[in-house]
């Protein structure tokens, strides 16, 4: 880390060496919808606008154990592998924040990522500039080792990520649907794997929560996860901080669909499986491939538990009426 004292402008600097080709560690970096899955810090990333070269981005982040949102315009530069950022709808307590970052190739399957941050506080303030100092640090290291670890596997990395959704047809209101979805406190008792559930609303439409779920062997897991709840678009999408046991990373979202005869409810996930877990959970000799059907099996039934209990939920007030 490069630290410039005496300066109003505070800066920055991470760097760590992967062994994978630069291209394959720029992609990552490029691709930065898909940021909550490759870094742990993202909650969701919203692409707003995007020309190919400039983009424009909306982003929820975990920082210092903070949820913080800002857009942040972003331009793309593959050649050199570079791509600069500078928020304009900026987190507090910074005045300014921006920086680059930066692939190196240093050998055909091996080259160096850095990342610049460049920021100032609002008025200066010394605490506000040490949380400022202190949740780029934070993003910085975890993101570098995240992208790294993700980059030395991407021979494999089609085997260790998975992607799937489940669907439901709903003939009842999709107020009643997003509802149940939202209300994720009342689910212990009515959803079977739900056990407890904690929930913190720190700011209108963003939920922290904290559930104790029974899974297919009879174990239990504790899972924390941030939610962002969008009610006028109907969806709602979340991202595990702390996962299960298999999981090291996973992001997905409830989405409501309205057609002209009524509703498609959607449930989406995006996983990254932990390997050094497979066996102890599965037992010896598993393999990836074990894996991927034991997290499809679990987090396709919770979801259509979820989404066919939105559904009785709706459909049985429309009966009623």
């Amino acid at each position: 880390m490069v630290w410039v004292p005496g300066e109003r402008v505070s800066r920055l600097s991470h760097a760590v060496d992967v062994a994978a080709p630069a291209g394959v560690v720029y992609g990552l970096i490029a691709d930065a919808e898909r940021w909550p899955l490759y870094l742990p810090p993202n909650v969701y990333v919203e692409r707003l606008d995007f020309d190919g070269v400039r983009e424009r981005l909306r982003m929820w982040v975990l920082a210092d154990q903070q949820i913080k949102s800002w857009t942040s315009d972003r331009v793309q530069d593959p050649a050199r592998r570079r791509v600069s950022f500078r928020q304009d709808l900026i987190m507090e307590p910074a005045e300014s924040m921006g920086g680059t970052w930066w692939v190196q190739a240093l050998a055909p399957d091996r080259c160096r990522l850095t990342i610049n941050h460049e920021f100032t506080a609002v008025h200066d303030r010394p605490e506000d500039v040490a949380w400022l100092e202190r949740a780029t640090v934070d993003f910085a290291r975890l993101g570098l080792k995240s992208l790294r670890f993700l980059a030395e596997r991407w021979q494999r990395l089609d085997e260790l990520v998975l992607s799937f959704e489940e669907q439901v047809r709903i003939k009842g209101p999709a107020e009643l649907v997003y509802g149940f979805l939202y209300e994720v406190a009342d689910w212990p008792g009515q959803v079977p794997h739900v056990r407890r559930v904690e929930l913190a609303e720190p700011h209108v439409g963003v939920q922290e929560v904290t559930m104790d779920l029974a899974g297919s062997d009879g174990a239990s897991d504790t899972v924390r996860s941030v939610r962002v709840c969008f009610p006028h678009a109907g969806r709602i999408v979340h991202k595990d901080t702390v996962p299960r046991k298999l999981i090291a990373a996973h992001c997905g979202e409830f989405s409501l669909v309205p057609d002209a005869t009524g509703l498609t409810v959607l449930s989406q996930h995006h996983v990254v499986l932990r390997e050094k877990d497979i066996e102890q959970v599965l037992g010896a000799g598993a393999t990836v491939q074990d894996a991927r059907r034991r997290v499809r099996a679990d987090l396709g039934l919770e979801s259509l538990q979820i989404l066919r209990l939105a559904q009785k939920h709706a459909e049985s007030a429309v009966r009623m009426l």
